[in-house]
């Protein structure tokens, strides 16, 4: 018995993640570098959203480039976003450059936005 009660309460708590991730891949849609018109989750700068136990999130990104005009405005925008969602414990970005991002990485979306299909 407490073995299916612990089974049970692991999926509830996988639903619940992946319901969060759901919530939090659509507040990153709302994040835009100005000079793209094309939100950050569909450019491909989002690596990796880590959610623990605690619905502490690890989300890691990379920008287009390291001389990026939004490397210190971006990643603390998409901290705050996240971490305004009432299920989100707290929220750190962390940043990283491999693999460098390059357009082969964007969403077939964002390439017929921008023209590359």
């Amino acid at each position: 018995m407490l073995k299916q009660v612990q089974h049970d309460l692991k999926k509830m708590v996988k639903l619940n993640k992946q319901k969060l991730e759901e919530k939090i891949i659509q507040t990153l849609k709302s994040c835009y570098d100005p000079e793209i018109p094309v939100d950050i989750f569909e450019l491909g700068l989002i690596y990796e959203i880590g959610i623990d136990d605690n619905s502490d999130v690890n989300i890691k990104m990379t920008l287009t480039s390291p001389a990026c005009p939004v490397a210190g405005s971006l990643p603390p925008e998409v901290e705050a976003k996240v971490k305004s969602i009432p299920e989100v414990n707290n929220a750190k970005v962390e940043i990283v450059w491999s693999p460098p991002w390059d357009k082969d990485m964007m969403s077939e979306v964002a390439k017929v936005e921008l023209g590359f299909i």
